[in-house]
């Protein structure tokens, strides 16, 4: 088989070699093209030199190319695979930053919540303009990839204003079943059937069953309670589990900031959170672990190039939905996962016009998702307030309107569980001054958003979070790292 893949946002240097990879271990992929495209040629260099090494080590005819201009990467593709973080790390800075000054501690912020409402807003911009270069010079239906969070607005956007064949990707579903299975003592996550379905890092295992049997609620909550490691990292998780009876797809850190009741007091944040690792609940903990990847990077990328040069191991294959759904597109190998797609009436007591993340089919006919699930009330409650907010921000982020903006973002369940209508006003006039040159939509608002914070008497505060760490040294996480390695 030959044909094109274009990755946008390929400078992702880790996630784009491991897309690669994931590629490549499908035999009939061997003599395919991959076009690699990114803002930074730096970075777009760094990725190529890593792939082709990789293809060199490997002996395949596979094609590489890397390039600055979008349009020509995307052109005669029939697959486009998004993972761009629109603002880089700068931006990222002030999504958390700036809410933290309004009260509001975020794990994340990429997804809902004061952040990731504006992340979306820097994204769907973009997404657009990919989505007009796939309409005009991609191969005919080709089908969009995304990967770029946040994953609903940005799915949303593509799907109903940008008129391409799109599916919305993330791996929190498989990430949560290998939990279970490992609690409940599986020998492999393979032994563990599921049905799990919500929104995207609002997902419910709403069915489990380990070598056919059923499990429920109650058999799960005490083998997680019983787990050495997740009963300490995963204590809000746990709560939800009891409370609602069923688990959540998301970390204990994503998880917290999407619902009201967690992370509104300061004293009450600690008591949820674990700070072994970033994920479980760390104020702006992926910020500090991404800054802390892209320094390692720049610093080791010798060692990264080094180890292009090992041959492919199909066995080593990971479970990124991407590469598998490629080859039941192209093979008919039929594939079974978790999409992101427009609702339509497949989830029954959730919007139909919200984008869903559920259990689909794929084979040469398509993305088939299974029809007719039934959400538990309150897993269908909490996705709905978190869908009115992703919906407003679409629309804020497709017109302009900052006063529609400052509705989703008071909307939010944390920020309306934190901040006064003032404070999120004030709030959002300064994120979107401090962000204006990644948000063109809003250009005609600035000036008067900066005439605002010019008198306004809202009263803010520097404060850091109720659980920060600082970005550790090179030096700091090369000790880290041998400490590892000897205990291992």
């Amino acid at each position: 088989m030959s044909f094109k893949i274009a990755i946008i946002g390929a400078g992702s240097v880790g996630f784009t070699k491991k897309l690669f990879t994931d590629i490549l271990c499908v035999p009939e992929f061997k003599d395919i093209e991959f076009a690699l495209t990114d803002v930074s040629e730096h970075n777009l260099g760094m990725i190529k030199a890593i792939l082709d090494r990789i293809v060199e080590a490997n002996g395949l005819p596979t094609r590489v190319t890397a390039t600055t201009d979008r349009r020509k990467a995307i052109e005669g593709a029939r697959y486009i695979i998004s993972c761009v973080r629109v603002g880089g790390l700068e931006a990222y800075a002030d999504d958390i930053r700036i809410p933290l000054k309004y009260g509001i501690d975020q794990c994340v912020g990429d997804t809902i919540c004061a952040g990731g409402i504006l992340y979306g807003q820097r994204n769907i911009p973009v997404i657009l303009d990919f989505c007009r270069d796939i309409r005009e010079v991609a191969e005919t239906n080709a089908k969009f990839l995304n990967y770029a969070n946040p994953m609903a607005m940005n799915t949303w956007a593509a799907i109903e204003y940008g008129k391409v064949d799109t599916v919305g990707l993330c791996h929190g579903v498989q990430h949560g079943a290998e939990q279970i299975a490992e609690v409940l003592g599986a020998k492999s996550p393979g032994e563990l059937d599921y049905v799990c379905s919500g929104i995207n890092h609002q997902t419910w295992f709403i069915e489990l069953r380990l070598n056919g049997r059923e499990i429920g609620k109650d058999e799960l909550v005490a083998a997680f309670e019983a787990h050495p490691v997740y009963s300490r990292q995963e204590k809000l998780r746990i709560d939800v589990l009891k409370r609602f009876g069923v688990y959540s797809t998301e970390s204990n850190g994503h998880l917290s900031e999407y619902l009201p009741w967690y992370r509104k007091r300061p004293d009450e944040i600690t008591r949820w959170i674990d700070m072994s690792d970033w994920i479980h609940g760390e104020t702006g903990g992926y910020l500090r672990y991404s800054t802390e990847t892209r320094n390692w990077f720049e610093t080791e990328y010798p060692q990264f190039l080094e180890a292009a040069s090992k041959p492919i191991d199909p066995q080593k294959r990971s479970n990124e939905h991407a590469s598998h759904i490629l080859e039941a597109l192209e093979t008919n190998r039929v594939y079974r996962g978790h999409f992101n797609v427009k609702n339509d009436g497949v989830i029954t007591n959730l919007p139909r016009d919200a984008i869903i993340e559920s259990p689909g089919f794929v084979d040469r006919f398509g993305i088939n998702m299974a029809a007719g699930i039934t959400l538990p009330e309150a897993c269908a409650a909490t996705c709905i307030a978190s869908i009115n907010v992703q919906r407003m921000s679409v629309h804020a982020a497709i017109s302009g309107d900052i006063d529609l903006l400052k509705l989703a973002v008071l909307h939010d369940p944390l920020v309306g569980a934190v901040s006064t209508p003032e404070e999120v006003w004030q709030m959002v006039d300064e994120m979107v001054v401090a962000q204006a040159q990644w948000l063109p939509q809003y250009a005609h608002a600035v000036p008067a958003a900066k005439e605002r914070l010019s008198k306004s008497a809202v009263k803010t505060r520097e404060w850091a979070g109720a659980a920060r760490r600082s970005v550790r040294s090179i030096e700091e996480l090369r000790a880290e790292k041998a400490a590892l390695k000897q205990a291992g």
